[in-house]
């Protein structure tokens, strides 16, 4: 199984955040999954791609070329694709995955996670799809995806395709269903 990871590529992104990108990747590859994310080795995106290769997972980066510099691609990937653009890179990200993480992050991370949802709503794709929070970083956007269903602005069942996870095992135990 191949499990794509949305995640902060950001600069001074606190140090739990660090080290839950890192047991994310951990997870992965301790399930004999391979990891498939942005192709960076900055900050989360480098940390989890670490994690995944500290137990021997495969590693699969997605990159655009104009950001190979910016997000400094991870040279010690497995494999890595180059793609023109960002939704070349969403489209590639998504047929190589079987299931889908999201981190803390931000816009990057969150364009990235809402496309795969509404994909996944719209039966593009019937592939999982979980949001790792242990610190409530999302709550916020919880609250305004609450409101909006409240308010008629989200249709039945858009809500219940996304597992909402407080840790690292949970969401491991989310995206194999």
């Amino acid at each position: 199984m191949r499990v794509s990871v949305y995640c902060s590529s950001a600069k001074d992104i606190p140090q739990h955040s660090l080290d839950l990108a890192f047991e994310i990747g951990a997870a992965i590859g301790n399930r004999g999954w391979e990891l498939v994310w942005g192709g960076g080795r900055a900050s989360m995106m480098g940390q989890v791609a670490e994690g995944a290769r500290s137990v021997g997972a495969r590693t699969i980066g997605v990159i655009p070329e104009s950001l190979i510099n910016l997000e400094f691609e991870d040279k010690d990937a497995h494999e890595m694709h180059v793609v023109t653009n960002m939704r070349t890179r969403k489209a590639k990200l998504e047929e190589l995955s079987d299931a889908f993480i999201a981190l803390p992050g931000g816009i990057g991370t969150l364009e990235e996670f809402f496309e795969i949802w509404v994909g996944r709503y719209l039966k593009f794709h019937n592939k999982p799809i979980a949001v790792c929070d242990p610190t409530g970083i999302y709550q916020p956007l919880r609250t305004a995806l609450d409101h909006l269903a409240e308010h008629n602005f989200m249709k039945p069942g858009q809500a219940e395709l996304v597992s909402w996870c407080k840790d690292v095992a949970s969401t491991m135990e989310a995206i194999s269903k």
